[in-house]
């Protein structure tokens, strides 16, 4: 029964054709569900998004050589400012599924196939960012209010009790302090 379970998965590819014939290669487009939840923390690739791979099978002396391209997408939230965002992964692998009974391999061919499933979700994962952000300049939150900062809004400085009373004399709270300054210059 785990066997055909085995044989089943959309990740698996069969090499038959060019197993133990060096020189010979395959190339296959394939668009998979994620089979379950890539990922976790802030960003992930949820189950059942769509995940394109392209891959080349190539087969070498020790076993089926595999360069992936492999596109999807990922769900989750901005590190700052914790506003949803949903962008695209794009990632490369090479891994050689070795024959069975030689040297100790990552990955062996199984049953005339090569499973796609472990090295695709380890290169998807390993890529997702650990703090994703909505845009490189994102402002974040602001830390006293935790109101999203905008691109022109800078936080607000609290002001110390002791030195308020000199913030009376500051020339933007007054402007006839302004125009004295002004005359001041004028004249000089």
């Amino acid at each position: 029964m785990v066997a055909k379970k085995h044989l089943n998965s959309p990740f698996l590819i069969p090499v038959r054709e060019i197993a133990h014939r060096s020189g010979e290669m395959r190339e296959h487009d394939i668009e998979v569900a994620a089979p379950e939840q890539w990922g976790e923390g802030l960003v992930s690739v949820p189950q059942g998004e769509p995940v394109q791979i392209d891959v080349r099978l190539e087969s070498v002396h020790e076993g089926i050589l595999v360069t992936a391209e492999v596109a999807t997408r990922m769900v989750g939230v901005c590190g700052r400012c914790l506003t949803d965002i949903a962008q695209p992964v794009e990632v490369e692998f090479q891994e050689l599924f070795g024959y069975p009974g030689g040297e100790a391999n990552d990955f062996e061919v199984q049953d005339d196939h090569v499973d796609l499933e472990t090295p695709v979700r380890d290169s998807i994962v390993l890529s997702l960012p650990f703090q994703p952000v909505c845009q490189p300049d994102c402002p974040g939150l602001d830390p006293s209010t935790g109101v999203k900062l905008t691109d022109s809004a800078e936080p607000e400085t609290p002001i110390d009790p002791r030195w308020a009373a000199l913030q009376a004399l500051t020339p933007d709270h007054d402007d006839t302090a302004q125009r004295r300054a002004a005359d001041d210059t004028e004249k000089s």
